[in-house]
C-alpha cells in the first residue's frame, strides 16, 4: 500500500534549522513532551534541500534559529515561503529588536522568538500556528514582541468590573499579603502583578517570576525552594530556590493551578511556618516572601474538584482579584486599539496608524479568546502588513471572513454620554459622596482609564484617587 502507516500520518514534524547541537537537543526534548517530532538541519541548503524528502513534505512547522543564516535570514524565510506558502515559520533570535521581527513577519515568519525561550513559550507559539480548528496567521496570538509598562495607568480599560479590579489591585498593591488574580489567558494577569510590585512597599526589593507551566512537574520543587547535592538523581550541585532570591521582595507564580498536590502541600506548610527547606535538605531558614499568583481556573472549581489544596487556597485568598475577559468588555475595545496602535508605532520599521469605525466595529464583534493579548498581536500584525496610514476592515480578512457582511454599527462606550445627575426622584439633592462617585467614574471614562490624567484633571494625587475608589465604594463601577 502507498498509504502511510496511521500514526505517522497524524505525527507533527518540526524542522529546526540550527548547527548548535545543544540547543538541538534540548529543542527535540521540549517538543517530544507535546507530542512532536524534530528533524534538523545544520544549514540553509540542507533546509531547502530536506523540504523536497518524505519527511520534509510531511512537515507541520519550521523553527529556524536567526544565527545560521545571519544577516540572509529574512531572504531564507521567503525562499522557504516561496517553496510551501502555507508552512508556518517561526525564528529564533537573540536580538529584541522589534525592527527585526517586523523584517521577519513581512519575509512570511509567523512568530518570532527571543532567546532563551522557554519551553511553555515555544510550545505555546508552535500549537498556535499549527491549530487546525482556529484561524491561523492574523488571528494566532504572536508572542509579545512590545515591552509593556509596568504601571496601573498601563492597564486601560472603563468596564466596572475591570476598573473594580484594578481598584482592588490598587488598595492591595500598598500592604504585604498574598494575592491571588484570577482570569482567563491573556487578560493581564502578569501585568497586573507587576504593577502592584512596582506600587508597592517592595517596590525596590526583588521581584521573580515563575511561569509555573513551563516547569517540568518533577522539578517545580527544586525551582521553587532550591535542591540540595545528591538530592535526586542528576542533583551534582546545590541550588538557590526562587523564594530565597525574592528574600525580602515578591515572587509571582503564574498558574497556580499547574502545582501537584504534593507541593501544594509543601507551598502551604512554608507558608504557614515562613521557613523554606530546599530539597534533600536537613535544615530550613525563614525569608519574607509576598506572593502573587495567578489562576487561569476558577479556583473555587478547583477546590469543589478537590484538585486544590483547602488550606493552601485559604493562605493566598486573602485578596482574590478577577480580571474579565475581553469578550465582557468589548466597549473598552476602542481605547485598548488605539493605546496598542499608538505604542506599535513607536516601533522601529512601523508607522503612527488610525483605525477606521469599520474596523473597530469588526474588532468589537469577535470574541476574543485569548483576550488582550491577542487584540495586541492582532493590531501587531495587521500594522506590519499596512501599507496606508489607516487600518480599515479590509486589514482583518480573516476576521470578516469568520463574521461575515454585515452592518455592526459604531462601537460605543459604556461611559459615553453619561451625565451626572444631581437630585433623586423626589427632587431632592442626592448625597455629595454619590455625586463625587459618579463624578469619578465619569472622569475615568471620559480619560480611557488613564488615572495619571484622571487625578491631574479632577485636582488630586493618585494615591488619593486610589484611596477614593476605594472609600467611595467604586468597586463595582468606576
Amino acid at each position: 500500500m502507498d498509504s502511510l502507516p496511521h500514526a505517522e500520518q497524524d505525527a507533527r514534524i518540526v524542522m529546526l534549522i540550527d548547527d548548535e547541537p545543544a540547543q538541538g537537543r534540548l529543542i527535540t526534548a521540549i517538543a517530544a513532551r507535546d507530542g512532536w517530532r524534530t528533524i534538523v538541519a545544520p544549514d540553509a541548503e540542507t533546509a531547502i534541500a530536506m523540504l523536497g524528502t518524505r519527511e520534509g513534505m510531511q512537515l507541520s512547522a519550521i523553527l529556524l534559529d536567526q544565527w545560521v543564516p545571519g544577516d540572509d535570514a529574512c531572504a531564507l524565510i521567503a525562499e522557504l515561503k516561496s517553496r510551501r506558502p502555507a508552512l508556518p515559520i517561526l525564528m529564533l533570535t537573540t536580538s529584541a529588536s522589534p525592527l527585526l521581527a517586523v523584517e521577519a513577519m513581512r519575509a512570511g515568519a509567523s512568530d518570532y522568538l527571543v532567546k532563551p525561550v522557554s519551553p511553555g513559550r515555544l510550545m505555546e507559539a508552535l500549537r498556535s500556528v499549527t491549530t487546525r480548528e482556529a484561524p491561523r496567521d492574523e488571528l494566532a496570538p504572536l508572542t509579545e514582541k512590545i515591552a509593556a509598562h509596568l504601571d496601573f495607568d498601563a492597564m486601560i480599560g472603563t468596564a466596572p468590573s475591570f476598573r473594580a479590579a484594578l481598584a482592588q489591585a490598587a488598595k492591595a498593591a500598598r500592604g504585604h499579603g498574598h494575592v491571588l488574580i484570577e482570569g482567563e489567558s491573556g487578560t493581564g494577569k502578569e501585568m497586573l502583578m507587576r504593577a502592584m510590585h512596582g506600587a508597592s512597599p517592595r517596590a525596590k526589593e526583588p521581584l521573580r517570576i515563575v511561569n509555573l507551566a513551563s516547569i517540568p512537574p518533577g522539578s517545580i520543587d527544586s525551582v521553587l525552594f532550591g535542591h540540595e547535592p545528591g538530592s535526586f538523581p542528576g542533583a551534582f550541585d546545590r541550588q538557590i530556590g526562587a523564594f530565597q532570591h525574592s528574600d525580602g521582595g515578591t515572587l509571582i507564580l503564574d498558574e497556580i493551578d499547574r502545582l501537584t498536590p504534593a507541593t501544594q502541600q509543601r507551598l502551604a506548610d512554608a507558608l504557614e511556618s515562613g521557613i523554606i527547606r530546599p530539597v534533600g535538605a536537613s535544615y530550613g531558614f525563614r525569608v519574607d516572601v509576598r506572593l502573587l499568583v495567578t489562576c487561569n481556573v476558577g479556583l473555587d472549581r478547583l477546590l469543589a474538584s478537590g484538585q486544590f489544596d483547602a488550606g493552601l487556597a485559604a493562605k493566598l485568598s486573602a485578596t482574590r482579584i478577577h480580571l474579565p475577559p475581553l469578550r465582557e468588555r468589548t466597549g473598552d475595545i476602542p481605547a485598548l486599539t488605539r493605546h496598542f496602535l499608538a505604542r506599535i508605532g513607536e516601533q522601529p520599521g512601523l508607522n503612527h496608524l488610525s483605525i477606521s469605525e469599520s474596523a473597530l466595529a469588526l474588532l468589537a464583534a469577535y470574541d476574543w479568546p485569548g483576550n488582550v493579548r491577542q487584540l495586541q498581536s492582532v493590531l501587531f500584525r495587521a500594522a506590519v502588513y499596512c501599507e496606508g496610514n489607516s487600518l480599515t476592515a479590509d486589514s482583518f480578512p480573516q476576521l470578516s471572513e469568520m463574521l461575515g457582511e454585515q452592518d455592526f454599527g459604531p462601537v460605543t462606550s459604556a461611559h459615553e454620554g453619561v451625565g451626572i445627575t444631581l437630585y433623586t426622584p423626589d427632587g431632592n439633592l442626592r448625597p455629595l459622596e454619590e455625586i463625587e462617585a459618579d463624578v469619578i467614574r465619569l472622569a475615568i471614562g471620559h480619560y480611557r482609564g488613564r488615572m495619571t490624567e484622571v487625578a491631574r484633571r479632577l485636582g488630586i494625587g493618585r494615591s488619593t484617587l486610589y484611596r477614593k475608589l476605594s472609600d467611595l465604594g467604586i468597586d463595582n463601577a468606576a
